[in-house]
């Protein structure tokens, strides 16, 4: 299976190779289209900030080839948010993969960014199968992604947001499945297990 990782004005990919090799996949780190396009699974990773993640993305063209993959694609985190429409973090329109908008969280939630463990509060779909205990994962983010169509699970902070979300064959979550100890590794094989 040929996994690869999108290469992008962010940081957090080796976290992610990591997590892939402790389930037997090596992935490559690109940002050439013709290797993303032939890949078996793309995913998407990020930590970094919108507006020139969108940038680097528009300047080499990736974002038309990432929003015209036919194979199963993971969003993570700021990957996620690049999916949507429109991010409040550097008024950058994204991707618009899903029809959601990205906001800040509001300072009365509490201590911003939104970072810690927190349970899930729906474990259906197609990523959800089979968790292996309690599914409590790693969030670490300032913005988040309003509640939608696209949404499959959701957390609370203060208020509710999308944890999960599904479209076709894009797939995306606000938290670090690589960071998320047994319960992310499944997510993670859940994802590797799809078929388009």
């Amino acid at each position: 299976m040929e996994v690869a990782i999108v290469k992008y004005n962010a940081g957090n990919v080796q976290s992610v190779q990591y997590a892939l090799e402790r389930l037997g996949v090596h992935a490559s780190f690109t940002d050439d289209p013709e290797v993303l396009s032939a890949a078996d699974k793309v995913i998407f990773p990020g930590v970094g900030e919108a507006s020139s993640a969108m940038a680097y993305l528009r300047e080499r063209k990736l974002d038309e080839v990432l929003t015209n993959l036919r194979q199963p694609f993971l969003g993570i985190c700021l990957g996620m948010q690049l999916m949507a429409n429109h991010s409040e973090e550097g008024a950058v329109d994204c991707l618009g993969v899903f029809d959601h908008q990205v906001k800040l969280f509001p300072t009365e939630v509490g201590k911003v960014p939104h970072m810690g463990w927190n349970l899930l509060d729906e474990t259906d779909g197609p990523l959800l199968q089979n968790l292996p205990g309690t599914p409590f994962v790693y969030f670490v983010h300032s913005y988040y992604v309003e509640l939608g169509e696209s949404t499959v699970s959701t957390c609370q902070y203060g208020i509710p947001f999308s944890a999960i979300m599904q479209k076709e064959n894009y797939y995306a979550t606000q938290f670090h499945p690589e960071k998320s100890g047994d319960i992310g590794g499944k997510i993670l094989e859940n994802f590797l297990a799809l078929s388009v």
